[in-house]
């Protein structure tokens, strides 16, 4: 890697880490080639992004980002986990690493709120932002269904009664 393509990598990794919601930090302890590409199409089908980077140029990247607190965890052979959803890349990491023992939760950070890997284990455990939209819009339509349910019940039981004269007439 000459010295232009370093600078692009930085580049890149430092927009990546302004726009990310959450890093995670895996250590990658002889992951094939097949399972690193699986976990990086299951980290897409999310909305997250799986990267291997160089650990100087990760450093470089982090400074100056809400991110450059986890700079001391870029050692040895990582790779980085980033999503916009504080969520989604924490979950996908985490169910990879149970199934896989060759991937390893080594920590990352949620904006400057820096998380061990215990922490981004109970990151993974929340709901992602999507379940919480769909809770909130489920809370939100539960009163208006039920006040349709009880505007409409007096109409049913007027119904109700003047089927049961109608039949009582006709017999």
């Amino acid at each position: 890697m000459d010295r232009a393509e370093k600078k692009a990598a930085v580049a890149s990794l430092n927009a990546t880490f302004g726009e990310a919601g959450v890093v995670v930090v895996t250590r990658n302890l002889g992951l094939t080639v097949a399972k690193s590409t699986e976990l990086r199409t299951k980290m897409r089908a999310e909305g997250a992004s799986y990267k291997v980077t160089k650990n100087r140029l990760a450093k470089l990247a982090a400074q100056g980002t809400p991110y450059a607190s986890i700079a001391d965890l870029f050692t040895g052979p990582v790779a980085l986990a980033t999503s916009g959803d504080p969520v989604a890349a924490a979950k996908v990491a985490v169910n990879f690493a149970k199934d896989n023992d060759k991937l390893e939760i080594v920590g990352g950070a949620m904006g400057d709120v820096v998380l061990d890997a215990e922490g981004v284990k109970a990151l993974a455990s929340m709901p992602s932002l999507d379940e919480l939209r769909a809770k909130i819009i489920g809370l939100v339509n539960a009163p208006a269904t039920k006040v349709v349910q009880v505007i409409q019940a007096p109409a049913g039981q007027l119904a109700r009664v003047f089927g049961a004269y109608a039949a009582k007439e006709d017999a």
